[in-house]
């Protein structure tokens, strides 16, 4: 779920939360920290976080800097996702 006034996209389990964390800067989503609690690691939540974030990030004609490692390499291996890519990355 997109939680725009916290500037994060977010996953519930229960009482744990998982979120991949951006900072808005015109037309750019910088994509800087995905966060999966113990819990929930190892079920496909931080992907399902990346594939949200990014498809906000098309269907809003954002560009994207992946600072966060875990999007950066996400991208690599989902190449439909590289021209979404700010200059420069």
């Amino acid at each position: 779920m997109h939680n725009p006034s916290a500037g994060r996209f977010e996953y519930r389990e229960g009482d744990a939360l998982a979120v991949c964390e951006y900072h808005r800067a015109g037309d750019v989503l910088d994509l800087h920290h995905t966060f999966v609690p113990d819990s929930m690691r190892g079920k496909g939540v931080a992907a399902l976080l990346a594939e949200e974030a990014l498809r906000y990030a098309r269907d809003n004609a954002l560009k994207v800097e992946p600072t966060c490692s875990y999007i950066a390499v996400y991208i690599r291996r989902h190449p439909e996702y590289a021209p979404l890519l700010a200059p420069g990355h």
